[in-house]
């Protein structure tokens, strides 16, 4: 493990981090961090894993295709294929995927629009938007059971080093040049999807007071 203890050492870290906050419900999500770039390699997350431990096996070594390079009896994640596209596209360094209730909600109210906008948000600044009136689009792909069919669509949304893509109902995928950008764009997106839950339900709830009430707040 020698020639890769380093970027294994920084994913772990941001595993432990990220369990913490429970975005790992059950063994689901999956987290990779590239170490070669010619040939592409990369660490991934092990199948079936409680991510809320940390262990020997919680990841293993894998070529730009998502077989492993070193005899071992795990296997990687079911979705590392996109993992592969995403690193065979850009220079991206680490790629993290959780399912959080919050993303899960907002990728079904929005999934007939293919997207959810952003605008007037100061945490879009973590998507490198510092523009008074920049917006943030976050595309919603299908949720296809088959992955290399969902693997190709989101392949078909990534543009450039950093971003994100929600899969309906699945979870989001964030990605950056490198452990420390990933985490901050997924948790600007974790922060955005909040926001927006909690602003419709404060408006629903407001608009169920009677007018004086309304006004007085």
């Amino acid at each position: 493990m020698n020639n890769y203890q380093k970027q294994w050492d920084e994913l772990a870290d941001i595993k432990d981090e990220l369990s913490g906050r429970d975005w790992f419900f059950g063994t689901s999500g999956n987290l990779s961090i590239r170490v070669g770039d010619l040939p592409v390699s990369f660490l991934v997350t092990a199948s079936g894993k409680d991510k809320r431990k940390r262990t020997n096996e919680d990841f293993l070594l894998v070529d730009g295709s998502g077989k492993p390079l070193e005899d071992t009896h795990l296997k990687p994640s079911a979705e590392t294929l996109l993992h592969a596209h995403l690193y065979s596209k850009t220079n991206a360094g680490c790629c993290l995927h959780v399912h959080t209730v919050e993303n899960n909600v907002i990728s079904e109210v929005f999934a007939e629009q293919g997207k959810i906008v952003f605008k007037q948000q100061e945490l879009i600044k973590a998507f490198g938007k510092w523009e008074e009136d920049a917006t943030l689009e976050i595309p919603i792909i299908p949720n296809h059971a088959h992955i290399p069919a969902l693997a190709e669509e989101f392949s078909e949304n990534i543009n450039g080093d950093q971003g994100a893509v929600l899969i309906r109902n699945h979870g989001i995928t964030a990605w950056g040049r490198n452990g420390f950008e990933a985490k901050k764009v997924l948790e600007a997106c974790e922060f955005l999807f909040r926001y927006e839950l909690v602003l419709y339900q404060t408006k629903a709830l407001l608009n169920s007071k009677p007018s004086s009430y309304r006004l007085s707040v």
